[in-house]
């Protein structure tokens, strides 16, 4: 899932507003964080495989560091307790943790079943949702329409940043959906698409943050 993980960010700034909306943004997207760094450091392994499933050419052969349910688990417990550090806030703490933890529980729903339940154990699960596209868009575009909704009715612009960025930040993520349906990447292009899962969370992470400094949560 890829606009899911960000509707459940832009969803929890409205349940818990005192945390920057680039913070719920990282939070959802923490663990597709760690997997390319693993992935880069021969940790965790995937292979393009064009026809893997109806919507992915990903075939995630070994990722039980980042994506196993055991791991999202601590993740989740890493991320919240950091905020908790930091912040002295538990509430907010504790729905970070939520949507770090949600990550697993969309992926579960879109992944065929190879999500280890935990480092060194073979059972893998999944529902299979990547193997319907008509239903892989209807669930992600739903979860990202109604997220977007929540964020911009829960808040509004203290200037024309405020307006504009969240506008673009909207349209770009979009975009970027769409262009999943489009030509997969070259098999033997692991390593770039490692790459390229790090600059995204770089780019959305602070352009997040950015969008939230220009808005008021009402």
């Amino acid at each position: 899932m890829f606009i899911g993980h960000f509707a459940a960010g832009f969803a929890a700034k409205t349940v818990a507003p005192r945390a920057s909306l680039g913070t719920y943004v990282g939070a959802a997207v923490f663990l597709d964080v760690l997997w390319p760094v693993f992935v880069l450091l021969g940790i965790e392994t995937f292979r393009i495989d064009p026809g893997n499933t109806a919507w992915t050419p990903f075939d995630f052969i070994s990722y039980p560091w980042s994506h196993s349910l055991a791991m999202a688990i601590l993740w989740s417990a890493v991320f919240g307790g950091a905020h908790f550090a930091i912040r002295k806030d538990a509430a907010t703490a504790k729905v970070l943790a939520a949507v770090v933890f949600s990550h697993w529980v969309l992926d579960w729903v879109t992944h065929r079943p190879d999500l280890q339940l935990m480092p060194g154990l073979a059972t893998r699960t999944g529902l299979g949702l990547w193997n319907f596209v008509h239903g892989t868009v209807a669930v992600e575009g739903a979860l990202f329409a109604g997220a977007v909704w929540m964020y911009a009715r829960g808040s509004q612009p203290l200037d024309k940043t405020g307006t504009y960025a969240w506008a673009a930040m909207v349209f770009v993520l979009a975009a970027l959906y769409v262009s999943t349906a489009g030509p997969p990447p070259k098999v033997g292009q692991e390593t770039l698409v490692a790459v390229m899962g790090l600059l995204l969370g770089a780019v959305f992470i602070p352009w997040a943050a950015s969008v939230d400094r220009h808005r008021v949560t009402t």
